[in-house]
């Protein structure tokens, strides 16, 4: 490509293809990112000049390796483990670990790429990273999960470390695996340092970081609410997954007012007419968190609706959203549906849970629509200040904390406001997706160019 012309979306997103052939997920992430930020590079030569973009899209390494472990009847098992290391021009790679069958190079490359993102709307000296294994924890003992856990570290550890790359978890990894992984770290390399975030409050974990991806995303919600003159009070809110994340996406849409009325899982989704109120949540954290249980079992409890087949609740009437799941899990069809329905907001709980013509489609209808990039970053921005902690070797209060997320995600609103092309007319429309994508591009960019071409 010649140094003097930007390319177009289409010859961009081509060259992207070819060098990463069957990785649709990435194709995709880089996709919706270049049409926001192409048409920024073309009023700011500089970054074109330095093949900013073309970088950013080639990650910096992709370590794959073997893991090998025994099951409880001595069986040799082996899996792909996986690190993705996008870019640390802003500070060392961070990034969640994923334990589930759908893990591969392409969603974890998609998932690194959307990170750096992320982690630079933060605010926070935070790169972007990824990893994980195909291994599936469901129905693995706890022996089973430890030894899985102690295997894919013996080998990741080569990789990771305090001031180069810090993971934390994701689908399939909670408090119980990090809890391995840093054992298993500490014993090999004998040293006591934050290399994981997300670890128990015992050995160097933060207040807060369970709840900060959820609360995070309905924060951004309020805030994009109010930038146009609403709230969440008095608002029916479909929430998908049941995990950490909508947990605590439903539990503060209840203190913010508004009533959600789904869950979802792998099986299904469950619509409760009269509303999850505190003890029906306090229900699906025993369920989920401690039994490990189905969402179907909420429906037979409390006489709500269950529908199964691995149906998703978007044709659930109602005015918010918050998807938290897993990507791609809101269609084109989806999304027309929603707006038939009245939706006027999203905020992404989940990493590219909505397909890119669902994004048009919300776009076009100028409804409030927030990424994940922005939306779910409250998560990572707690990761960080934990990082912080384990470096100073203390830990925050958690009203300190609490006071701190919120700060991060106004800042990310107001950084999306302003590059989000606002019109000024009597909706106060904001594009949020381009303006996630140009504000996070421009401070990793601008990093870039002063490092120089590495």
């Amino acid at each position: 490509m010649s140094r003097d012309h930007v390319p177009t979306l289409e010859e961009f997103v081509d060259g992207v293809d070819k060098r990463n052939p069957g990785q649709p997920e990435f194709i995709q992430a880089v996709k919706e990112v270049a049409a926001s930020v192409l048409d920024y590079i073309k009023d700011h030569p500089k970054y074109h000049e330095h093949q900013i973009l073309e970088r950013m899209a080639e990650p910096d390494r992709v370590v794959s390796f073997r893991v090998c472990w025994q099951d409880d009847q001595g069986n040799v098992r082996v899996n792909r483990g996986y690190r993705v290391q996008n870019n640390n021009a802003i500070g060392p790679y961070k990034g969640g670990i994923r334990f589930h069958p759908s893990v591969n190079q392409g969603i974890l490359k998609f998932l690194a790429f959307e990170q750096t993102f992320k982690n630079a709307l933060t605010g926070l000296p935070m790169g972007g990273g990824k990893g994980g294994s195909n291994f599936n924890p469901k129905g693995k003992s706890d022996a089973e999960i430890m030894r899985f856990c102690q295997a894919f570290m013996t080998e990741l550890y080569r990789h990771v470390g305090e001031d180069t790359d810090v993971p934390a978890g994701d689908i399939g990894v909670g408090g119980r695996e990090i809890g391995y992984m840093f054992g298993q770290f500490k014993r090999i390399t004998n040293r006591y340092v934050g290399v994981l975030t997300g670890k128990g409050m015992e050995y160097g974990g933060s207040p807060i970081r369970t709840e900060a991806t959820g609360y995070g995303a309905v924060y951004f919600l309020q805030d994009m609410l109010k930038h146009v003159g609403k709230s969440p009070e008095g608002h029916v809110a479909i929430v998908s997954g049941s995990g950490n994340v909508a947990q605590h996406a439903v539990e503060k849409l209840l203190q913010l007012g508004a009533k959600p009325v789904t869950l979802s899982d792998s099986d299904g989704f469950i619509y409760d007419k009269n509303g999850i109120d505190e003890e029906k949540l306090a229900f699906v954290k025993e369920l989920k968190n401690k039994r490990r249980g189905r969402i179907e079992e909420y429906a037979r409890k409390f006489g709500a609706e269950f529908h199964g087949d691995a149906a998703r609740p978007w044709r659930v009437p109602g005015t918010l959203a918050v998807p938290c799941a897993t990507q791609n899990e809101i269609t084109a069809d989806d999304a027309k549906m929603m707006l038939d329905n009245g939706i006027i907001a999203v905020s992404e709980g989940a990493n590219m849970p909505t397909e890119l013509e669902a994004v048009h489609r919300f776009q076009q209808a100028r409804i409030l629509f927030a990424p994940g990039k922005a939306a779910n970053a409250g998560g990572v921005g707690v990761s960080g200040l934990e990082m912080s902690q384990n470096s100073a070797r203390i830990t925050w209060k958690e009203d300190e904390l609490q006071r701190l997320l919120r700060d991060i995600m106004q800042g990310i609103h107001d950084r999306c406001v302003k590059y989000g092309g606002e019109t000024g007319g009597k909706d106060k429309y904001v594009d949020y997706v381009k303006g996630a994508n140009v504000a996070g591009f421009v401070k990793v960019a601008d990093a870039m160019i002063a490092q120089g071409v590495v």
